[in-house]
């Protein structure tokens, strides 16, 4: 059973940066393909970033696209999302995730979860 724990979440004026990390433990890391997705209260978790299992592969929504990096270190069975340009409608929890059956972008293809971390971005 792995363990995923998010961090580096905060409060942030539009325009500026962040950077997320997701600490994976409990399994075997570098065959895990991953993924960022993001909730706000009353609507669906929505897809943010995948990323295949030896980062050679990354997918973005469109909304995030060009603003956002999706990276991971195997070594180090971490996950990173750097946000750069944030809006207000970046804000929300955002939670990492992982498959077993390669990048996936559908909430439930991902068969473990984090426990999020907040993100606000004001203007």
């Amino acid at each position: 059973q792995v363990q995923l724990v998010e961090s580096g979440g905060g409060f942030v004026q539009a325009g500026g940066s962040l950077r997320l990390s997701c600490a994976a433990s409990g399994g075997t890391f570098s065959s895990y393909a991953m993924g960022w997705f993001r909730q706000v209260p009353g609507k669906e978790r929505e897809f943010a970033a995948a990323i295949s299992w030896n980062g050679g592969s990354t997918y973005y929504a469109d909304s995030v696209k060009g603003r956002f990096t999706i990276s991971r270190d195997n070594a180090k069975n971490t996950v990173y999302l750097q946000m750069n340009s944030l809006k207000p409608e970046d804000t929300a929890v955002y939670y990492c995730a992982a498959s077993t059956r390669g990048l996936r972008i559908r909430k439930d293809e991902f068969g473990y979860w984090g426990q999020g971390t907040q993100v606000t971005v004001s203007s």
